[in-house]
């Protein structure tokens, strides 16, 4: 089928730092990796060699038709210890930011996506009242030296995805690795493990995925709050925002109720996070069902992802149209995809997706992007590499990529997209 977007609408695919680069040896997620006991089932190590390799992966983006790169900064690179910051590493961020603009791609920046520098721990994490300024004088360095060649940029990648855990978790009884209020909740063994190689003890270890108590959630709106200003500050034109996961919450009857408070923690909660924003990343995978029991799960039969996930596309357009009852700024979808090895099914997640996506744009809704998470089959946190997200295949012995062929189907629908609107 032919779809119709507006002029200037953003088609690209998103990778974070931690899982494409290799090698963060800095960072708080290497220490979890190899702490003892750690639950992650493989080690990251080079993962896709993309600090090395990118010029080559930003130019393979372009050949398919792809015309947006959503990416992320490792803060652990550019600062390695406090107030130390790495020439090198700047340089590099600056050079994958030119390589993108010599292939006509526009970049997207995350400066935060999950994994923090490893000295952070020995403050508290983001716990410590000192976070904000530290982040904030992070992207401060960052933008006075690169940032004219970020044109959008998110300043944290899910910053509700820590309520979303510990409440899945909780609810089935399950002590989770990531994402509990620590007042609630002693941490394994492992994670002592992981504070001791960040040169700390687990009173101090507060990593981003823990960010789910009232306190730790205001430090974290006044983080987002001094980031913004940092970077407006030196970069006026630069379109600032963050990105949520937002999964499609609905009920059937005597679930409302539940519905309701869940939609709450997830995303209300945090509205005012956005005044200020110049849009809002939104980024969804699958729906929750709420009853008078809880969470009802999936019908039996229903098809399932490697996450586990119901394969609903229509859940983006759902959330689409729930998100702007309450906002006015533009919305950006900077993540949407599926973990499966059939690729053709991914193929059809997205073009039923792209076909919500496009009804709520003739509804008058304003969306300005579509990026597909991910670019890569990378490495996925604790699931290892055994998560199959990427439009391009990895082979991690040789480093070769071969797209798939979904990458060569979002790539066209870019390309089509553009000469229509031409």
């Amino acid at each position: 089928m032919e779809f119709q977007f507006p002029p200037g609408f953003l088609w690209g695919s998103t990778t974070a730092a931690y899982q494409v680069e290799g090698n963060n040896v800095n960072s708080d997620f290497w220490a979890e990796e190899h702490a003892e006991g750690s639950p992650y089932k493989d080690k990251s190590g080079d993962t896709i060699d993309h600090y090395r390799l990118y010029r080559e992966d930003i130019a393979l983006m372009a050949s398919l038709g792809l015309n947006t790169y959503r990416f992320s900064i490792e803060w652990s690179r550019v600062e390695p210890e406090p107030g130390q910051y790495s020439r090198s590493a700047i340089e590099h961020y600056r050079d994958v930011l030119e390589t993108c603009c010599k292939h006509g791609i526009t970049p997207m920046v995350a400066m935060h996506h999950f994994s923090s520098p490893k000295w952070l721990m020995r403050l508290g994490g983001w716990a410590s009242p000192e976070v904000s300024d530290r982040f904030a004088k992070y992207c401060e360095v960052v933008f006075s030296e690169i940032g004219h060649l970020i044109p959008y940029v998110l300043t944290m990648n899910e910053i509700n995805l820590p309520v979303m855990l510990r409440e899945i978790f909780s609810r089935i009884g399950f002590i989770p690795p990531v994402g509990m209020n620590r007042d609630a909740w002693t941490a394994p063994k492992w994670r002592e493990s992981a504070a001791r190689l960040c040169g700390t003890t687990i009173e101090n270890y507060f990593t981003f995925h823990m960010i789910s108590d009232e306190s730790s959630i205001k430090n974290l709106k006044e983080t987002h709050r001094k980031a913004r200003e940092a970077i407006k500050r030196i970069q006026p034109n630069t379109k600032v925002g963050f990105s949520m996961a937002l999964s499609d919450i609905q009920s059937i009857p005597g679930g409302e109720e539940e519905a309701d408070r869940k939609w709450n923690s997830y995303f209300r909660q945090y509205l005012d996070m956005l005044e200020g924003d110049d849009f809002f990343g939104l980024q969804n995978y699958t729906r929750e069902v709420y009853g008078p029991e809880g969470q009802v799960k999936p019908a039996e039969g229903a098809e399932l992802t490697q996450m586990g996930y119901e394969f609903y596309p229509k859940a983006l357009s759902n959330v689409i149209r729930k998100v702007a009852k309450d906002i006015s700024i533009p919305i950006i979808i900077t993540e949407h995809g599926i973990a499966t090895d059939e690729d053709e099914r991914r193929i059809e997640f997205i073009r039923e997706a792209l076909e919500g996506v496009e009804n709520c744009l003739n509804e008058g809704l304003d969306v300005r992007g579509y990026l597909h998470w991910s670019t890569f089959d990378n490495f996925e946190w604790q699931s290892g590499y055994s998560m199959k997200f990427g439009l391009i295949e990895v082979n991690r012995t040789t480093q070769e990529r071969k797209v798939k062929e979904s990458g060569r189907y979002l790539g066209r629908l870019a390309q089509q997209v553009s000469l229509v609107c031409k």
